[in-house]
C-alpha cells in the first residue's frame, strides 16, 4: 500500500472516529448504566475479565434495585462482548456499552467495540449517565507527524513529534573549519577549503533528510520545521540540495539556542503555534485549488451530488472532497419495473414523501435495505472509483464557501469531462423509457 493509500485510509478511519464521537457525547442513560472502558495495548484481555468480574461483585451491593440490575446488566454486556477478543489489539481496545434513552423517551441497548486507528496510552473504566470519550478526543488531536531537522555547526538531528510523543530517528556530528584570518598567503585556500565542507555538510543533511522524509517517493510527515543556532538552516531551506518536495512542506524556520536534544525541545515551544495550523492550512491549499480550477474553467472539476457521482463512475476522480459533518442520506428503493433507484436526500427533505413516488405508478417505491449516510458510502467505496477521499471543515473561509456554494460535495478531475453534457444524456434515456412504457 503506498503512501497516499495510508493517509487516505487514515483519514477515513478519523473521520469514522469523529462520528462515532459525536453521536456517543449526545447520548444519555438513566442512573449509572453506561459503561466506557479504554484499555492500552500493553494489558492483558485476562486483565480487563478480572477487572470486570471485581466490579460485577461490587455493583451487587448497590441499595437502589433498578439502578443495581441496570448496572449489572451493562457489566454482563461488556464481559460478553469482551469474550470476542481472544488477545489485545496492538493499538488498544475501546468499548462503550449501557442503556441509553431515545428521543421518544424509549430505552435501548447499545455496544460498541472496536480498535483505534492508532496506539492508545489511556486506561480507563467508568460507569455514569453518560459516556466518556475524553482519551479518543486526544488521539485524534496528536494524530499528525512533524519531522524536525535542527542544524548547527557542530552537527545535524533528525526528529519527529506526533502528539506528545517525540522521537530521536538520527543524528550525527560534524567537525567544520573555524572561520579566522590567519594564513597569509593561503587564506584563500582556507576559505574554499571551508566553504567546500560547509557545502558537504549541507549536502549531507540534504540526503539524510529524503531517506527519513521521504518513502516510496511520498513525504510521511504532515509539515517540516528547520531550527539552529546558526545560518545552516536558512542555508538549507534555499539550497538547490534541498529536495523541492521537502522543502514545500517546510512550515517554520526557528532560531534556537542549543543543538542536539535540547534544540528539538527548544523548536517544539517555538513552533508550537504553527503546528497547529498545518491541517487548516493544507484544507485552505486543497480548496483554493479547486476553486482556481473552476475559475480557469478547465472542466477537471464537478461539484454537487449527482456530477460527482457521473465522474466517480468514469473513473475520472482524482480527489474527492466531501464536507465531514455532510447530512444526507443515501436511499435505495425498488420501482415498480423491479428496476432499482437511488436517491439521495438531504436532512431537510426527509419528510417530503413526494420524492419516493414512482412517477409512472404514482404509488411509493419499495425500500431495499437501510438507508445509509452519504458519507459513510463514501468512506466505504471511494477505493472502487480510484480516488482519493479528502475530508473538509466550514472553519476556513474557503471550506465555509465550499459547503455553501456546493453544497459541500465536490471533486478534481484527473482529465477534463462535460458533465453537463452526460447530464442531458441521462434525462434523454429517461425520457425516452418512460415514454416507451406508453406506447407499450
Amino acid at each position: 500500500m503506498s503512501s497516499s493509500d495510508d493517509i487516505a485510509a487514515q483519514n477515513v478511519q478519523i473521520w469514522k472516529m469523529k462520528r462515532v464521537i459525536r453521536w456517543l457525547d449526545s447520548v444519555r442513560g438513566n442512573g449509572t448504566s453506561m459503561i466506557s472502558l479504554i484499555s492500552n495495548g500493553r494489558a492483558q484481555i485476562s486483565q480487563l475479565s478480572a477487572m470486570l468480574t471485581q466490579e460485577y461483585g461490587t455493583a451487587s451491593n448497590i441499595k437502589s434495585r433498578v439502578n443495581r440490575l441496570s448496572v449489572l446488566a451493562a457489566i454482563t454486556s461488556t464481559q460478553q462482548r469482551l469474550k470476542l477478543y481472544t488477545r489485545m489489539p496492538n493499538n488498544g481496545l475501546v468499548l462503550f456499552v449501557g442503556t441509553i434513552v431515545t428521543d421518544d423517551g424509549k430505552e435501548k441497548k447499545v455496544s460498541i467495540d472496536f480498535e483505534p486507528h492508532r496506539p492508545i496510552n489511556t486506561s480507563l473504566y467508568l460507569c455514569d449517565n453518560k459516556f466518556h470519550t475524553e482519551a479518543l478526543q486526544e488521539l485524534l488531536e496528536s494524530d499528525t507527524k512533524f519531522g524536525f531537522i535542527i542544524m548547527d555547526g557542530n552537527g545535524s538531528l533528525f526528529g519527529t513529534l506526533a502528539g506528545n510523543t517525540r522521537e530521536v530517528i538520527n543524528k550525527f556530528t560534524v567537525d567544520l573549519p573555524k572561520k579566522h584570518g590567519r594564513g597569509g598567503q593561503s587564506a584563500m585556500r582556507f576559505s574554499r577549503l571551508r566553504d567546500e565542507k560547509r557545502h558537504n555538510y549541507v549536502r549531507k543533511v540534504a540526503e539524510v533528510a529524503v531517506q527519513h522524509f521521504i518513502t516510496a517517493d511520498k513525504i510521511n510527515v504532515a509539515g517540516l520545521v528547520l531550527a539552529g543556532s546558526a545560518d545552516f538552516k536558512n542555508e538549507l531551506s534555499q539550497s538547490d540540495l534541498f529536495d523541492p518536495r521537502l522543502a514545500s512542506k517546510i512550515v517554520k524556520i526557528v532560531d534556537v539556542s542549543y543543538g542536539g536534544e535540547n534544540g528539538f525541545n527548544q523548536a517544539i515551544d517555538l513552533s508550537a503555534e504553527s503546528l497547529q495550523n498545518v491541517k487548516f492550512v493544507q484544507e485552505k491549499k486543497l480548496i483554493s485549488r479547486y476553486f482556481d480550477e473552476i475559475s480557469l474553467d478547465t472542466g477537471k472539476f464537478c461539484f454537487g451530488i449527482e456530477d460527482t457521482l457521473r465522474a466517480l463512475d468514469l473513473g475520472a476522480v482524482q480527489d474527492l472532497i466531501v464536507f465531514e459533518n455532510l447530512e444526507v442520506t443515501r436511499h435505495k428503493l425498488r420501482n415498480a419495473a423491479g428496476e432499482e433507484v437511488v436517491l439521495h436526500i438531504s436532512k431537510g427533505q426527509e419528510d417530503d414523501r413526494s420524492k419516493f413516488i414512482d412517477q409512472s405508478t404514482g404509488s411509493e417505491m419499495e425500500p431495499i435495505g437501510e438507508p445509509q449516510s452519504l458519507l459513510e458510502w463514501f468512506a466505504e467505496n471511494y477505493k472502487e472509483f480510484g480516488a482519493n477521499l479528502e475530508f473538509v471543515t466550514d472553519k476556513s473561509q474557503e471550506g465555509a464557501q465550499f459547503v455553501r456554494g456546493f453544497g459541500g460535495v465536490g471533486g478534481l478531475l484527473r482529465y477534463k469531462v462535460d458533465l453537463a453534457h452526460l447530464a442531458a444524456l441521462d434525462e434523454d434515456n429517461m425520457s425516452d423509457e418512460f415514454y416507451d412504457s406508453d406506447d407499450e
